[in-house]
């Protein structure tokens, strides 16, 4: 019995044994090192990768000189030589950490910093030239080392497109002084945001009275009508003409398209 209790035990402490060998030396991602980076063929290039074993070494710290991420754990290596020139974007931002990017040319101890920072950046790459791309955790989020990366990289999507018009006669307000500036604009694609931006500058005796206002615009690919409400930050608008320039914004998640118009309008009372 004595010695049935004794294997028991040995196979226990064994097993035990085996087990914390297993979890002290699970593998580093192959491209934990700059000189195991991975790559890049053709583009988009999608890749998922559990970087909670990866390292931080000396060429992680070299290469966030230039950026000062506030941390650069979990860091694993890319390499990109596009074939054309071509807007590229790095995207991590769908990983299950706080993911961040740096972009650099060169090598260790000599790299020209091109684009850095959180979730995803992008950057005007030019044919032939070979991009280094560190991607880390950079504990935004409170803690731990890497988790489950998901890494894009493709070509920037075109940006949003904008058309504004401004109608000749605006309005204002005699006893607030306010003056509201209309149009219609086309917007075509997928901004993330959109907006109008109205300054008016009008002289009303001997002063000039400015100001600004904003609103945003439908983008559906369809005219719509948009309306700006001007706060005067002096004195108040009255009747007569006026001075209006009219930016409109369509942004994505890289790029905005932009238009403008300037025109004198003519001032109504409502």
């Amino acid at each position: 019995m004595r010695h049935l209790r004794s294997a028991v035990l040995s196979a226990l402490v064994l097993g035990t044994l085996i087990t914390s060998a297993g979890t002290a030396l699970a593998a580093a991602p192959g491209n934990d090192t700059y000189g195991g980076r991975t790559v890049v063929g053709a583009v988009p290039f999608t890749d998922s990768l559990d970087t909670t074993e990866a390292t931080t070494d000396s060429d992680d710290t070299d290469i966030n000189a230039n950026c000062g991420a506030p941390a650069n754990d979990a860091s694993v290596w890319y390499e990109f030589t596009p074939g054309a020139d071509d807007g590229i974007a790095v995207d991590v931002s769908s990983s299950t950490y706080s993911a961040g990017a740096i972009v650099a040319t060169g090598s260790p101890g000599n790299w020209s910093l091109v684009a850095c920072g959180p979730g995803a950046v992008a950057w005007m790459a030019t044919a032939g030239t070979t991009y280094t791309v560190l991607v880390f955790d950079d504990q935004l989020d409170g803690g731990g080392n890497g988790g489950t990366l998901n890494l894009t990289i493709g070509v920037i999507p075109p940006p949003p497109t904008v058309d504004i018009t401004v109608n000749r006669f605006a309005q204002f307000n005699s006893r607030t002084g306010t003056a509201t500036v209309s149009g219609s604009a086309i917007c075509t694609g997928e901004p993330d945001f959109t907006a109008v931006e109205t300054t008016l500058s009008q002289q009303v005796g001997r002063f000039t009275v400015r100001g600004i206002g904003f609103s945003d615009i439908l983008c559906d690919g369809t005219p719509r009508l948009w309306s700006v409400e001007v706060l005067p930050d002096n004195g108040k608008f009255a009747g007569g003409k006026a001075a209006s320039v009219t930016f409109a914004f369509a942004c994505g998640p890289f790029e905005c398209g932009i238009d403008f118009e300037e025109r004198i309008v003519q001032l109504r009372g409502r």
